[in-house]
């Protein structure tokens, strides 16, 4: 190896594909990377930190923030560890809108990554044509909670209001797979996406276990893990979880594709049984100051960027002693310093995005 050769290289902060607050230092030998160190922080905001000092009322509003485009899976999250401490059951209809709450929400969180991840990789028209999709959405999703992001829609024991217009959701279930079919015409055939993206970024079964890696960017190397099969909430549901095994940037897309199709099939589900329960009951919970009883709670769900987790130690007071966070993000991160060391620095954008990080997960 030439010394001179050798070179340290900041790609980001300020790099547009590392959306502006996640830094990769890399060593390279000319093009080749023969090191990666992710140095993460930049958006930091304390948000267990802050748990300790807000009432769990108070706290809820802010959990959306966690993943901002993905916030209804952490407002059931904490939702859910609350519901479990107090032993609240939650009635069918509300069930059954979370359920469809949710999946809306990992539709859009996969569009958007789909768009943003063809843009990283100089394609612009993927971008327009996956936000015109999400924009359906997210128009729903105001006409509800009042809110196209950070919707503060789920609360303990129910949700703020009921569902009382699923047309829009209807049509948008009608077109998505033609959509999906368009998608698929301008993306999986084309020469450079799959230059740029099959077998780059290789992730074996074994190391993506050991990194904790889970979700999509596991079922995408071969292992067969869904948590929603095992959730109570999606328990009476049948669709089949999207187990690839290319292992590589382009398998990861794929799933990510495929399973837009398996959330439409929950939704579609999901508004049949909304018919055949009609009445919603929300679960009694002190509106201001109740306190979780003392111990250890924890919860955790299937999110888009992989398991999502919650924990809180309760002392009997109106806000946790402790409260953590687990994220898929957070692991895809760290996973950078593996999986880019030995490949070349016009893979690495690519290699990066096919993981679908975001850094509010991360910097949490």
């Amino acid at each position: 190896m030439n010394e001179a050769s050798l070179l340290k290289l900041n790609l980001g902060p300020q790099h547009p594909s590392t959306h502006g607050v996640l830094r990769l230092i890399l060593e390279l030998d000319g093009e080749k990377i023969l090191s990666c160190k992710p140095d993460v922080g930049y958006l930091h905001r304390g948000m267990e930190k802050m748990a300790e000092k807000l009432s769990y009322i108070q706290y809820l509003p802010l959990v959306d923030r966690i993943d901002y485009l993905a916030g209804f899976f952490y407002s059931e999250l904490l939702c859910r560890t609350v519901e479990n401490a107090l032993e609240i059951e939650l009635s069918e209809r509300v069930k059954i809108i979370r359920t469809i709450m949710l999946e809306l929400n990992r539709i859009a969180s996969h569009l958007l990554w789909i768009g943003a991840f063809l843009m990283d990789l100089g394609a612009v028209s993927p971008f327009f044509y996956t936000f015109r999709e999400r924009e359906i959405i997210l128009k729903y999703f105001e006409k509800i909670t009042g809110q196209r992001m950070m919707n503060n829609y789920f609360v303990f024991g129910g949700v703020r209001r009921d569902l009382f217009d699923t047309k829009d959701i209807e049509e948008f279930l009608s077109i998505l797979p033609s959509k999906i079919k368009d998608y698929e015409k301008i993306i999986d055939r084309n020469p450079i996406f799959i230059q740029r993206t099959k077998n780059k970024g290789i992730l074996d079964p074994e190391t993506a276990i050991n990194g904790g890696i889970t979700g999509v960017n596991l079922r995408a190397s071969g292992i067969n893990f869904d948590l929603r099969k095992t959730d109570y909430l999606y328990k009476d549901y049948d669709f089949t979880p999207i187990v690839l095994d290319g292992k590589d940037a382009y398998s990861r897309y794929r799933a990510r594709v495929l399973e837009l199709s398996e959330s439409s099939k929950i939704i579609k589900q999901a508004l049949e049984k909304l018919k055949q329960n009609t009445e919603l009951r929300q679960a009694p919970v002190k509106p201001i100051g109740f306190k979780l009883p003392e111990g250890e709670y924890y919860s955790q769900i299937e999110a888009p960027r992989g398991l999502a987790s919650c924990y809180i130690k309760s002392t009997r007071e109106e806000k946790p002693y402790r409260l953590k966070w687990r994220t898929g993000s957070y692991y895809s991160v760290n996973l950078l310093r593996k999986i880019l060391k030995g490949t070349y620095l016009n893979d690495a954008i690519a290699i990066a995005g096919s993981l679908d990080i975001i850094l509010p997960e991360v910097d949490k």
